[in-house]
């Protein structure tokens, strides 16, 4: 008798089991490839990422390597397995803080000694992840900024400001969907009244997606 009471217990509790997984089996989305493995194709993310580094501006008068920062936030599609297209936005500075010296008397912002680039960004990027958390990337765009410059053998100093483009790449790694550090290398183009402010940069980026 118990052992019948057993066997109807058992084969009640699988009746009752059997639709429930069957449906969840059903409504569990494709989670295949190595770009944000836990979502499924068609899916996006708001992401945000900052970025520090080092410019490098080789023209004349502006010969120098200050530190560089960025901060820019957009949304990611995931568009294949391995593979996110998206749109973005940013701010970028290329050298006219100068962050040590909060600790001192010295101003922050330099920009009325230097002739840094500063401005907008607005483009596309892309990233394919190549191995579970190893990524490369890659964007591109407009770029709205302003900077100073010297023409010619003037000894003014002219404010300027174009509408002109960046692009760049770089490696990293995801630790999860949600974070991921990488090196970026960017080109940001510059260039008015025959003055030229164009700047690459070398910066350590962190991304974090919503």
């Amino acid at each position: 008798m118990k052992q019948t009471l057993l066997a109807l217990a058992i084969a009640s509790a699988a009746v009752v089991t059997l639709p429930a997984v069957a449906q969840e089996t059903q409504t569990a989305p494709t989670t295949v490839g190595n770009f944000q493995p836990g979502q499924a194709i068609g899916s996006g993310n708001w992401f945000v990422d900052g970025r520090v580094g080092q410019a490098h501006v080789s023209q004349g008068p502006y010969n120098d390597h200050p530190t560089t920062y960025a901060i820019n936030g957009g949304y990611r599609w995931k568009v294949g397995p391995d593979l996110g297209l998206g749109v973005d936005i940013g701010y970028n500075d290329l050298g006219n803080f100068k962050a040590k010296n909060a600790f001192n008397s010295d101003p922050v912002n330099l920009k009325d000694q230097r002739n840094a680039l500063r401005g907008w960004t607005a483009g596309v990027n892309g990233k394919i992840n190549v191995w579970q958390g190893l990524y490369v990337s890659g964007r591109a765009g407009v770029y709205g900024w302003k900077g100073h410059g010297y023409s010619n053998q003037d000894i003014n100093r002219h404010d300027l400001d174009k509408v002109d483009y960046y692009a760049g790449a770089g490696v990293g790694y995801d630790f999860n969907n949600h974070f991921g550090l990488g090196l970026a290398y960017d080109y940001y183009h510059a260039k008015k009244n025959g003055i030229g402010l164009s700047t690459d940069t070398a910066s350590v980026t962190a991304e974090y997606r919503f």
